[in-house]
């Protein structure tokens, strides 16, 4: 399996991001999003390996993360902006998108706005963006060097606090067949949130991977990549 660490440039920002692919791939292409914090390395693990055996796989740092710049804009619009002009430059007309919490975030408005680019969609321990009752608090940033822009989550958190209607609202909008997964009761999102968005989206479902917690794709890394690939097959995963 090869595998390459590029840039490129969108919407007058360099956006880095990995591509891993077998030479025979030629299943629709897969971009990954991550989570606040992360970058496109964090999906490093089981699902890479499968999927790259029949997809070409994307993996960007989204702006303010790792190797991509840091503009101190951070809007949930404009972070999806920039992921459907990293598919228009790199010629990725239809895709499957996964994307992990923040990053699933990103993904669902995308899918929203431009349903014809996203073929299926996976959310992993998504939040729903509704207003929080008590809003979160805006934390200064902590002393040392970070591996991400602490503005990202100054400017995510007041965004979870008072969330632009059209985000929920465009959850109607999304046609890909959806698979949410969820962690179980020891994550810290309300599980029961992910069951009113998997009723919202016109084709999804909800799988929750007992006691795996926020960071599913890692801490059971086997059951993601099989909840997926069989999602990805035309099946209805199951969790356990």
């Amino acid at each position: 399996m090869s595998e390459e660490v590029s840039t490129v440039s969108v919407n007058g920002l360099r956006i880095a991001y990995r591509t891993w692919a077998e030479d025979n791939a030629e299943g629709t292409p897969v971009v990954l999003l991550h989570c606040l914090g992360e970058d496109g390395e964090d999906w490093r693990g089981p699902l890479i390996s499968r999927l790259a055996a029949a997809h070409p796989v994307f993996a960007p740092d989204l702006r303010g993360h790792g190797r991509s710049d840091w503009p101190g804009e951070y809007g949930l619009d404009a972070v999806s902006a920039d992921v459907l002009a990293f598919l228009d430059v790199l010629g990725l007309d239809r895709v499957i998108l996964i994307g992990h919490s923040y990053g699933s975030v990103v993904a669902g408005i995308l899918a929203g706005k431009h349903p014809s680019r996203v073929e299926r969609l996976v959310l992993e321990e998504t939040p729903a963006m509704l207003p929080l009752d008590p809003p979160r608090e805006i934390r200064d940033k902590p002393d040392g060097p970070q591996a991400f822009d602490w503005e990202v989550r100054r400017q995510f958190d007041r965004q979870r606090n008072d969330p632009d209607p059209r985000w929920w609202e465009g959850l109607t909008e999304i046609t890909a067949p959806t698979l949410l997964i969820g962690g179980g009761p020891s994550s810290h999102l309300p599980q029961e949130d992910m069951a009113v968005m998997a009723e919202r989206i016109p084709e999804a479902s909800l799988v929750t991977v007992e006691d795996a917690g926020h960071l599913v794709h890692e801490d059971r890394p086997g059951e993601f990549a099989a909840a997926v690939q069989t999602f990805l097959a035309g099946g209805s995963p199951s969790g356990r």
